[in-house]
């Protein structure tokens, strides 16, 4: 028997109605990739360790009601004290289908757990791009996207709490 607020009673309905929370993950295409390689064929014999720096950024556009791209963005950059040995810039994307997901819960899955779900693919793309350049692959560590978001959750309410009533 179904009780009033059984989460059973609430998502599904009769004649098939489909209520219930859904996600899924409809494409995935590299949207631009740029590699320079602007210091070989010198770079190539270079003794010195270069040192990386990656730089991660996600964004997310609505393409309607029920379909949201989630872009990662991943820099890969390469230099020593001759120069740079590469630079790498990834953006990624994903076409993420979400049906009667809250939009608290929407919010936290495209900005956490979706970069998190593609990571490995782009993360792929990058190595792959390296050693087309001619050096080693570079495989990134894993990234907490989930630990990420709660973070910048937190100081942004830390920061929305610290601004007078007054001030916007």
């Amino acid at each position: 028997m179904a009780e009033e607020g059984n989460i059973v009673s609430d998502t599904l309905r009769a004649n098939g109605e489909d209520t219930a929370p859904a996600v899924g993950m409809l494409s995935q295409y590299i949207k631009d990739l740029s590699v320079e390689n602007p210091n070989a064929p010198q770079s190539y014999g270079w003794d010195s360790q270069p040192q990386i720096d990656v730089q991660v950024n996600i964004e997310v556009n609505p393409v309607n009601e029920e379909v949201n791209e989630v872009c990662l963005k991943l820099g890969v950059k390469a230099e020593a004290e001759q120069g740079v040995h590469f630079n790498v810039e990834l953006e990624y994307a994903t076409l993420f289908g979400l049906r009667n997901v809250e939009e608290g819960y929407a919010h936290q899955f495209l900005f956490g757990e979706a970069p998190r779900l593609m990571f490995p693919f782009a993360r792929r793309v990058v190595a792959d791009a390296i050693r087309d350049a001619g050096y080693p692959p570079l495989v990134l560590d894993p990234i907490d996207f989930n630990g990420l978001y709660l973070q910048q959750l937190a100081q942004a309410q830390a920061t929305a709490e610290a601004q007078p009533a007054g001030e916007a």
